[in-house]
């Protein structure tokens, strides 16, 4: 990599800096001694942050170093601009901390329906998203409002009422509207906080069955302990993170939805443990002495390392478990019935631990006024002193200064923040009636004003930018091209092609026949167009991961033990399953065409002809999609003909180089790319019996070695993957939301830098990035490489400080070491990019992005979601907007605004937000000019009566202008 990065040479520096990068390549090498030794030379070499900096002398390597410790001189201007804030919070912190004694989070064995035997106490599987308790709620409320100045402020001045000597007028003059303004935080606070404790209440209801000796009994949901044996029915959610033990699917394997963890609408399959799945009967789960180890509770939603133990059996049986043999709390059962066993309960459980707590979001607007109402108080002190100076200082002159402090109090108005307060929620209420966004909800009213200040738009991918529906547009041979007018062509050649074969095997009565003949004619028509639309679907239909999945009829009740029930095969009542919808959208569209996938298992797989007959293909190896690759393949075997066949599909970046050579294939990807399609390259290989044993044995080999066990197993595949027939191109298409291309459009000319943070593949993001119109058709794109260590990640960022002008995708995994160890310079280079795309973000990265944003530019930021994994990222936005989707409400009910569809966002920020901030600001500043002429009159009036501390209007007149009057 170091090769690829010019550098310019600095003098007596050239050496050292050498002998760095030729090591960065064995950095994975280091031991834990040698780590040591490059984190202190790399702090030596500190990210230049221009070209200038390369051709200065070595005594620029420390300009860094020396400003990182320049930012942390705390004197007295620092104490003054904001440090004793940031001391106090620091030992509430503490003191918070101590108090809490939070527990250290340890690994745990778990046994099998026996939560008695758990060594330790864990917590309550509780959902709770409330703010405050019963004796919270009136000192959290009221330490929210008394911490803005304008409200402490007028709490003294109130209070100061009770003394005799300083009491001007009558007390219900301060108390009235001190009194209305907190009367009606407190109404506003405790209904909504009443609305989370029904929600929570709901939630925490939802009854499960827990397998128990004696049989099935009903729990809630925030009963179920550690070591419970819960069963989850079909579109259940799950709720408490388990370990997968038992299914009612003959595969042992079930699908999952995870969209309200991770944000993706893709099924996860899920795999029982062994063990456990073989019993006869669901009752031996008790008969059986078990436990599962399971590692302490982390944040990492897509890894677990844990061990199943059977000590009964002789010898034990141990197994190990990752994750695919988890189910995290949150998500939803898609197929069968499941049984898992309780490992992690409440808010040990991943779901909650990616969850970040919801804050009071205060308005930038209400910040700048609270700043503004510290100058007009010393203001007051100023004429206060003025008035007092002229008196000639007679008498018990600080008593005049504190009453005419109070006299002149009118210069802060506590009106301003009731007519605030009206103005937002008159806002609301035209924001909710906008007939041109149906279906907008206000969920906080405090901040509007913040739509029309925002810089930055944190937006999700799946279900907020896209609909997440596939459609197959396109299908190329080299020499022609179908699309969606011309699929009834593929269609009839497909029906012509097995309806051929049919009748010239009509004496045969076997299903199978059918595939026998294609396969021995096959060479006299290759060239023909119809020849390779046949192979090009059979293709399409056998290479992939679905499964297709048929509804049950109605079983019978009553029964402990839950068997296979009977299942309806008609084509009406199938569906698909799968870990990507392009999977899917290709098996669709070959059932369309005429070859319809009808079972699969872990071993074959079976299609239906046009005429209904039936081909069975063997599954012998099927070697799954990775990041890495960029491609899947599986070889399979022909039950009628027993020819084997390897087929594969990828990206057109890495099939490029295995197919035979063509000169169509790179245009034709361009011309797709264009178009926002996402394009598939398929190709094929013949096999005969000899070259496959050969591959399975050097393949078993290499899966049992212990050492760089990937790396063996790659290069066996690869040795296959030489001279591929290509076949076909596909193009399918990610449906964007309606009309999000122009949406963007505006809000980039509006001067709004605009970041998708999304879970989804590194492909599949660069793939809408483009296709929305996010990334410009003239923007250059900088995918950034994977790193792992802090060699690596100086490296990738300096060959991106010298792109200009180009959009940024990396990694979550990327982003982590780089936040580890270059957060300030990677935070300066992104926000200079136009876009920045992260995929593969946890809920937990997605907030702590939008943290990042908001401390190093100080800008405001907005999130926008519509599923439970970007709850975090909305809440710790400044402002959070939800949308209800086909991800449910979570997000949408967590957010400050719920929108239904992506394109509102363009008049809930042009227009609203734009409106909200120019009349909040207009009303701010009439409110203060009217405070400060009613206080000059007040000043005139005492300075015509000898400079006397005497209130120039009295009763309900101030009430009335305190409070109410605009």
């Amino acid at each position: 990599m170091a090769d690829q990065i010019p550098l310019h040479p600095v003098p007596r520096s050239a050496q050292r800096r050498a002998a760095y990068y030729s090591s960065a390549s064995a950095a994975q090498r280091h031991n834990r001694y040698q780590v040591e030794d490059e984190s202190s030379h790399l702090d030596e070499m500190p990210l230049m942050m221009s070209e200038e900096g390369f051709e200065n002398d070595e005594s620029d390597y420390h300009t860094l170093p020396r400003a990182r410790i320049s930012q942390r001189k705390r004197g007295l201007e620092w104490f003054i601009c904001g440090g004793w804030k940031f001391l106090c919070t620091s030992c509430s912190d503490w003191l918070i901390n101590i108090c809490r004694r939070k527990k250290e989070l340890k690994a745990r064995t778990v046994w099998l329906g026996c939560p008695e035997k758990c060594e330790e106490k864990y917590p309550k599987n509780a959902i709770k998203n409330q703010k405050y308790n019963i004796f919270t709620f009136i000192p959290g409320v009221l330490y929210e409002q008394f911490k803005f100045f304008l409200n402490l402020y007028f709490l003294v001045v109130s209070c100061s009422q009770f003394v005799p000597a300083l009491k001007i007028g009558y007390l219900y003059t301060y108390w009235a509207p001190l009194g209305f303004v907190l009367t009606v935080t407190v109404v506003r606070e405790a209904v909504d906080e009443y609305r989370r404790y029904k929600r929570d209440k709901e939630m925490n209801s939802q009854l499960y069955s827990k397998l128990t000796v004696r049989g099935k009994v009903q729990v809630k949901s925030s009963d179920i302990q550690v070591g419970d044996l819960i069963i989850v029915e079909k579109n259940q959610r799950i709720p408490s993170d388990m370990v997968f033990l038992r299914t009612s699917e003959k595969t042992g394997s079930c699908f999952i939805r995870t969209d309200q963890l991770d944000g993706e609408t893709d099924w996860k399959l899920k795999v029982a443990v062994s063990c456990t799945q073989r019993l006869p009967a669901l009752g031996d789960l008790f008969s059986i002495n078990a436990y599962v180890y399971a590692q302490k509770p982390q944040l990492d939603i897509h890894s677990f390392e844990g061990t199943f133990t059977r000590e009964d059996s002789d010898p034990a049986v141990h197994e190990s478990l990752s994750i695919e043999n988890t189910l995290w709390a949150s998500t939803v059962v898609a197929s069968g019935t499941v049984i898992g066993v309780v490992i992690y309960t409440g808010k040990e459980t991943r779901s909650v631990m990616n969850t970040s707590n919801p804050k009071n979001k205060v308005g930038l607007l209400d910040l700048e006024l609270n700043q503004l109402t510290k100058a007009l108080f010393l203001a007051l002190v100023a004429l206060s002193v003025v008035m007092v100076t002229l008196q000639g200082f007679v008498g018990p002159w600080y008593r005049n200064l504190f009453r005419f402090l109070l006299l002149f109090s009118y210069i802060i108005p506590i009106s301003l923040r009731v007519n605030l307060d009206m103005g937002k929620a008159a806002y609301g209420w035209m924001i909710m009636k906008d007939d041109n966004i149906p279906g907008t909800v206000v969920r906080t009213s405090t901040i509007p004003e913040e739509l029309g200040r925002l810089v930055y738009l944190l937006t999700d991918k799946t279900g907020t930018l896209t609909q997440n529906e596939m459609i197959f547009k396109r299908l190329h041979l080299g020499t022609v091209s179908y699309g969606t007018d011309t699929m009834d062509e593929i269609q009839s050649h497909i029906i012509n092609s097995y309806s051929q074969v049919h009748s010239q095997n009509s004496g045969n009565s076997t299903s199978s026949t059918p595939s026998r003949k294609p396969q021995s004619s096959a060479p006299k028509v290759r060239k023909s167009v119809s020849s390779r639309i046949h192979e090009a679907v059979k293709a399409i239909a056998l290479c992939h991961n679905v499964t297709p999945v048929y509804e049950s009829r109605a079983g019978v009740s009553g029964e402990t033990e839950y068997a296979e029930v009977d299942q309806d095969f008609s084509d009406e009542n199938r569906a698909y399953q799968a870990s990507s919808p392009d999977e899917v959208a290709l098996v669709q569209w070959t059932e369309s065409v005429g070859l319809t996938l009808v079972n699969r298992d872990l071993t074959s797989m079976q299609l239906k002809t046009p005429g209904g007959h039936i081909l069975t293909y063997y599954i012998l190896q099927i070697f799954p999609f990775t990041s890495e690759s960029k491609r899947m393949g599986i070889i399979v075997r022909d039950e009628s003909s027993g020819e084997i066949t390897f087929y594969m599909k990828g990206a057109d970046v890495a099939m490029s180089t295995i197919v035979q050579y063509n000169d169509w294939l790179e245009e034709e990807c361009g011309n797709m790319a264009r178009e926002g399609l996402r394009t598939l390259v398929v190709a094929k290989k013949s096999l005969t019996e000899e070259q496959y044993q050969d591959f399975e044995s050097r393949y078993n080999q290499a899966k049992l070695s212990i050492h760089d066990r990937n790396l063996k197993v790659a290069a066996v595949v690869e040795s296959l993957e030489r001279e591929m027939e290509l076949l076909c191109l596909t193009g399918v298409e990610d449906q964007l939301q309606a009309d999000v291309r122009p949406t963007l459009e505006m809000l980039r000319n509006a001067g709004i830098k605009i970041w998708m943070l999304t879970g989804d593949k590194l492909e599949t993001a660069t793939c809408i990035a483009k296709s929305s119109h996010l990334v410009s058709r003239t923007q250059d794109i900088h995918i950034f490489r994977p790193v792992t260590t802090r060699g690596e990640a100086h490296l990738e960022l300096n060959a991106f400080r010298r792109k200009h002008d180009c959009a940024l995708v990396i990694s979550g995994d990327s982003l982590e070491v780089c936040l580890k160890y270059y957060e300030h310079e990677f935070v300066e280079l992104a926000c200079q990019c136009p876009a920045v795309v992260c995929c593969r973000c946890s809920p937990t990265q997605k907030a702590h992005i939008v943290k990042l944003l908001q401390h190093h530019t100080g800008k405001r930021t907005c999130a926008i979601g519509d599923g439970g994994n970007d709850v975090s990222m909305i809440q710790a936005a400044d402002c959070g907007i939800g949308i209800e989707g086909k991800e449910g409400k979570q997000a949408s009910l967590a957010a400050d605004f719920s929108i239904t569809q992506f394109k509102h966002i363009g008049r809930l920020l042009m227009v609203h937000g734009r409106n909200s901030y120019k009349r909040s600001a207009a009303l701010g500043q009439f409110v203060m000019h009217r405070g400060l002429i009613i206080s000059t009159m007040q000043a005139v009036f005492s300075s015509v009566f000898y400079f006397a501390s005497v209130p120039l209007y009295q009763g309900f007149l101030m009430v009335g202008h305190l409070s109410l009057v605009c």
